[in-house]
């Protein structure tokens, strides 16, 4: 029973390696491949620029809002090191 099994696998595999040989075999393959790059190139590129944009708006937003916050932040954590440094004298 398993030798069947196994002869009707090796036959399988004979016919999909003819199907492929006939639907272009290898050359084809590599064409595909070759013509999904460019198309995916262009969507990276595209993607990169909107991100940056995205970016830009955010941070641009972000750095009026936050520039004060983040000064307090910094004396705050100076502050506080200096009263643990203080502490553990």
């Amino acid at each position: 029973m398993e030798f069947i099994t196994f002869v009707i696998a090796v036959a399988a595999l004979l016919v999909a390696g003819i199907a492929f040989q006939r639907t272009g075999g290898i050359e084809e393959l590599k064409r595909q491949v070759e013509s999904s790059r460019f198309k995916t190139d262009g969507m990276r590129d595209r993607t990169a620029d909107v991100l940056d944009r995205l970016e830009r708006i955010v941070r641009g937003k972000k750095k009026a809002a936050t520039a004060s916050k983040s000064k307090s932040s910094v004396e705050g954590a100076t502050s506080s090191r200096a009263k643990s440094s203080e502490a553990g004298s």
